[in-house]
Formats: C-alpha cells, structure tokens, sequence
C-alpha cells in the first residue's frame, strides 16, 4: 500500500496518552504532519490561553516519535476546516472520534482529501513502541524514575542522556512509587507511563522496574548491562551513587535545566503538589 500524507490538527496542549495513542495510529499509514495551532488560534477557538505557549508544545511534539514534522498554524483557525501551511498537501485528514464531524468529513470531500476517523478500538491499550531493531556500537544509558506527567522538561532530559548512548528508561512500578512517594501516586498506572516515555524518539526502549526501594530498577540494571546510569541532581539520592560503584557502572549526574527558550516544568508543580 502506497504510503499517504497524514495530516491532523489542534491545540495539542499538554498531551496526554490518548493523545500520543492518537498520533501514533495516524502514522501507520504514511508520514505525519500536526498542524500546530497557535497560541492566538488556541484562544480564538476555545476562549482561553493555552496551557503551555507554542514554543513548548512544539518542542514536545517534534520529540514524539510518530510525528514527522510539526508546523505551527498562525492567525485564526476553523474547527472544521483543515488550515493551510506554506508548502504541505496532506492526502488525509485523521481525526479522533471524538473530534469527527459531518462539516470536517463535508470539508474533506470538497477539497480532495480522505477523512479517516480512527475507530476507538484502535486507540486502546498502551502497546511498546515500534523501536528499530538493527544492533548498536553505541553505549547503553539508563535513566529511572516516575515519569508521571510527562512534560518538556523529562523530553529534555532524554534528549541529553540519548547523546552519551542508547536510551532506556525504567519507570518506577506502582507499588513502589506509592512506597516512596504516598498517597495521591501515582496519577497514571505503570503500563501508561512506560507507554508515553517510550513514545518520545530519544528514548531506545521503556521498561517498568521490579525491584523495590531507590534501587527499585536493579533487576533490570542487571539484565540491560548498561554502561552509564544518568540521573539529574535531584535524583541524585537512594544510593545509586554506591551501587554504580560497586558494579562498575559510570554513574552521570545533570543539571536540571529546561531546554532552551523554555520555562522549568516539574510534575510536582503541574500536578499542584
């Protein structure tokens, strides 16, 4: 089947696993192109500021990795119309079920473009992302955590880790995250939260960590042999530091910083506690 043209559009503020879910069955048949709304266009068609400005949801929508190219939308859009951009000609809309309408299937038709409305069967479940399979000369690099909102700064994050090797990211089981961290966590299950940090493009593969304590992810430490295990200064803590000693493992600690032009984001602040 000769590969389409995919386009979608929207606010893509604050992007949830629905929304990656949605991203990626619209890249399985073709290249992908978001067509960005701005901030201005956010408030022209829902009546409020977006909740993180342009420059952010466009750094976290070209790090996903079914997303070819994201290309912001200026001035006014239309909820059911496709906007244009400079340059682009999608042979699909894809849309959301929920977001699906007679005038955005009308629109389609007047201009040449197939509708495809993804049925809800297909967005469900949070299956491993597709990862190329080919082997690596590359160090491997390990990163822990929580990762219970995933924000811009968590991309940044991978995006400098990925550049000392291949990428892994253990999240913390539920369990143990409610050990460490109380009652109210985790707000997402940990299937969800492997989901969403292995569908950004920095990140080789995602795992969900068996063990308990800080050291929650050493049984998969043992079993991925990673060459470094990077952590920011504020996981810089549980012992880590010792255990990569004691097995030989270059222990890397960051400086927490967002990516450039970007405001700090932390899940602590964004889930208000």
């Amino acid at each position: 089947m000769e590969p389409k043209h995919i386009a979608v559009t929207g606010a893509f503020d604050d992007p949830r696993s629905r929304d990656l879910r949605f991203l990626e069955e619209a890249s399985k048949r073709g290249p992908l192109t978001v067509l960005l709304w701005s901030d201005e266009a956010v408030e022209s068609a829902t009546g409020r500021r977006p909740k993180f400005p342009l420059a952010e949801r466009l750094y976290f929508l070209n790090a996903v990795r079914y997303v070819s190219r994201v290309l912001p939308v200026a001035g006014a859009v239309r909820p059911d119309a496709l906007p244009a951009a400079a340059g682009f000609r999608a042979d699909v809309w894809a849309d959301a079920p929920s977001d699906a309408t007679e005038a955005r299937r009308a629109f389609c038709q007047a201009h040449g473009l197939e509708h495809w409305v993804l049925a809800p069967e297909r967005l469900r479940g949070f299956p491993a992302p597709e990862v190329p399979a080919a082997p690596s000369h590359r160090k491997k690099v390990i990163v822990t955590g929580c990762f219970d909102w995933l924000h811009s700064g968590h991309v940044r994050f991978f995006e400098e880790t990925s550049g000392y090797g291949d990428l892994y990211v253990i999240v913390g089981h539920d369990a143990n995250i409610r050990l460490l961290k109380g009652g109210g966590h985790p707000l997402l299950p940990q299937e969800e939260r492997r989901y969403l940090v292995g569908s950004i493009r920095y990140v080789t593969g995602a795992l969900v960590s068996s063990g308990e304590g800080w050291l929650d992810a050493a049984p998969e430490i043992q079993r991925l042999q990673p060459d470094i295990y990077a952590t920011n200064e504020d996981g810089d803590k549980g012992g880590k530091r010792d255990y990569c000693r004691e097995h030989g493992i270059e222990y890397l600690v960051l400086k927490r910083a967002p990516a450039p032009g970007l405001a700090p984001r932390t899940s602590t602040d964004l889930r208000g506690f």
